[in-house]
């Protein structure tokens, strides 16, 4: 699983940062969190495939996270895509979409499955695929805002070699079969299932992601004991009072979260303007939680 960034810029793109939008790549599949404008062309020059995008998870619906999204669905239209979208965000979504199609300045050839919420006080399931489930949780920001959990399901236990060919297992597809979990019938009629060649299942990698919004207890939840927390640092302390009148968390609050939800990874993102220079917000999250990085536009983060 790859986490990267697209944009980790607040409010408004800089000449260094485009604004909110995060990929998670995985070897099939892609999730897009966010999509801010430009984000199409952050997309184009990370490589990925927008014939293998699954979902699409927004925030709210302040622009810099959402004015990227009409762009991005056009282009996958004028390159043919024909699989369906999920598109998962809060109330208000489908209405926007629909709009933009109706005034015909958006052109879709292909299924949108608009998922909107306007509450969700637990963590709640919103989209699975057959490796992966993503969850949602409200946060706490000027307007409905939400956060995400991507969880891979568990994977398979290693594979045995040795056990395998004890058991008359031959080299080839059987050993495929046993690793995906199908038991095999060998020539002699001996039956041979998963358990006796493979390990423990291994539990799947675990990422969240939590802009916009000040610290609260969905950010916690969703960031419980994940392997990756994504979450917003766009002031540092000195600027506590501008980051609550405005719903956005300072540095410090972003590494509080993962000390309390026993994160083994911060990834912080989101930063204002005024730092183009992002050196004093990782230098206060470091302070409370030391396995902190500052996110970086374009530059990938194996989970």
């Amino acid at each position: 699983m790859r986490v990267i960034p697209l944009g980790t810029s607040s409010g408004k793109p800089t000449l260094k940062r485009n604004v909110s939008a995060l990929a998670v790549s995985r070897d099939t599949e892609w999730f897009l969190f966010d999509c801010g404008e430009g984000t199409q062309t952050q997309v184009a020059r990370v490589g990925l495939s927008p014939t293998r995008l699954d979902a699409v998870f927004i925030t709210h619906l302040h622009g810099d996270h959402l004015y990227g999204l009409p762009g991005m669905l056009s282009t996958m239209g004028l390159d043919q895509r024909s699989r369906d979208l999920v598109i998962v965000g809060p109330r208000g979504l489908k209405e926007y979409l629909d709009t933009l199609a109706r005034l015909r300045t958006m052109f879709v050839s292909y299924g949108l499955d608009v998922r909107e919420l306007d509450a969700a006080d637990e963590v709640t399931t919103v989209h699975e695929t057959a490796d992966c489930v993503v969850k949602t949780r409200a946060l706490d920001h000027r307007l409905f805002a939400l956060g995400y959990r991507l969880e891979e399901k568990p994977r398979p236990g290693r594979f045995d070699l040795d056990a395998a060919m004890r058991l008359g297992v031959p080299e080839g597809p059987l050993f495929g079969k046993l690793q995906s979990g199908e038991a095999v019938v060998l020539d002699n009629g001996k039956t041979v299932t998963p358990d006796q060649v493979l390990g423990q299942p291994r539990r799947g990698k675990v990422v969240a992601y939590c802009l916009d919004t000040r610290p609260c207890a969905g950010a916690t939840d969703l960031g419980n004991g994940v392997d990756l927390l994504i979450h917003e640092a766009t002031y540092t302390e000195d600027l506590r009072a501008e980051a609550g009148q405005w719903g956005h968390s300072t540095a410090a609050d972003a590494a509080r979260t993962a000390r309390e939800a026993s994160a083994r990874r911060l990834l912080i993102t989101h930063f204002s303007s005024r730092f183009p220079d992002v050196t004093p917000l990782l230098d206060e999250a470091h302070r409370i939680f030391p396995d902190t990085v500052a996110a970086e536009d374009l530059v990938s983060i194996q989970v």
